[in-house]
């Protein structure tokens, strides 16, 4: 009788097929890339934030302290360049935590703007406060509008900070560019010192208000805030979706009246290093403790607003104690 040996091999084959369809039906294996061992998890977090005359630094010195009270990780907040830098600083290892702007880590995950290529270890853990668009001046200098900055010594962030991307976006939409204003490099507190001494005219700051910067500023001299007008901040949020009509109020800063401007959101990264049970320990004791911090932007925090202007995905731990509370992130 004739032997038939296509049948081992087809057997053989028929057995790795069923093998490799095994493996990819595993439905934990995309949580697992985008979280890290908890054996590996560090024993002491650091929270990058920026300035220490803006929001972000006081800020997250709170929220360390609620990390380290409610985990099992101690946590210390440090200061920074803010949203390009602390992007950075995550997707290279050096940063477990971070504020950034929503734009500025959308324009990261896409390898656009300030970013030459896409990151690929950085993750959101959730939105925090509206960084209001603030144009900051004086009342005796003559600015008061957008396209007056034309000509004059205007201070627009580091190169590649959300800042400075806020600034070049507004500027664009006013038909100004970079080259049409004497554009400075200054952080926040350079920035209103600036204004004090006489040595800029204006400022952009991109901060939650009021900005301790600003307010220390308006101790010394009026403070003006340049309006935005209505049909401006329609044609910027229609431009870039991730901007939203915001209000510096009557009584900000010592003004007299409403001012009209734009905003993007705060949020905090995280690195997919941390584990799931890490991050999701971390956003249920900051979500849950948020009332009790005195920060005037604690009041934003709350489970409504978490998930506000976040265009990347969610850490799989950020994601677990969000689905567990009944809200979902829209992609």
């Amino acid at each position: 009788m004739k032997k038939n040996w296509l049948s081992p091999l087809a057997l053989i084959f028929a057995l790795l097929l069923l093998l490799a369809a095994c493996g990819g039906g595993d439905d934990g294996s995309d949580d697992g890339e985008a979280a890290g061992d908890p054996s590996t998890d560090p024993e002491m977090i650091q929270i990058a934030t920026g300035g220490t005359s803006g929001t972000y630094y006081p800020l997250g010195g709170e929220m360390a302290s609620i990390i380290s009270d409610n985990t099992d990780v101690s946590a210390d907040a440090i200061s920074s360049n803010a949203s390009a830098e602390n992007v950075m600083s995550i997707e290279n290892g050096d940063i477990d935590v971070a504020f950034v702007q929503t734009d500025v880590v959308a324009h990261a995950v896409e390898g656009i703007n300030a970013f030459d290529e896409p990151v690929e270890h950085v993750y959101a853990m959730g939105s925090l406060y509206p960084e209001t668009v603030q144009i900051v001046t004086t009342d005796g200098s003559g600015i008061e509008s957008v396209e007056d900055l034309e000509g004059k010594a205007v201070s627009v962030g580091a190169p590649g900070s959300g800042t400075y991307i806020n600034a070049e976006q507004i500027l664009e939409v006013h038909g100004l560019t970079m080259d049409d204003i004497n554009a400075q490099n200054l952080d926040f507190g350079e920035s209103t010192g600036g204004i004090q001494d006489g040595n800029i005219d204006a400022a952009f700051i991109t901060s939650g208000t009021p900005t301790g910067a600003v307010e220390g500023l308006s101790a010394t001299v009026d403070v003006a805030i340049i309006p935005i007008a209505q049909d401006k901040i329609d044609e910027i949020v229609e431009a870039y979706p991730y901007y939203a009509p915001d209000t510096v109020e009557e009584g900000t800063y010592g003004l007299s009246e409403d001012v009209e401007t734009v905003a993007v959101l705060a949020m905090l990264a995280v690195s997919d290093s941390l584990s799931e049970d890490l991050v999701y320990d971390m956003t249920k004791a900051l979500y849950e403790n948020a009332e009790g911090m005195a920060h005037e932007k604690a009041s934003f925090i709350t489970l409504d607003n978490a998930l506000d202007g976040i265009g990347i995905d969610l850490h799989p731990g950020a994601e677990k104690y969000f689905n567990e509370e009944g809200i979902e992130l829209e992609n």
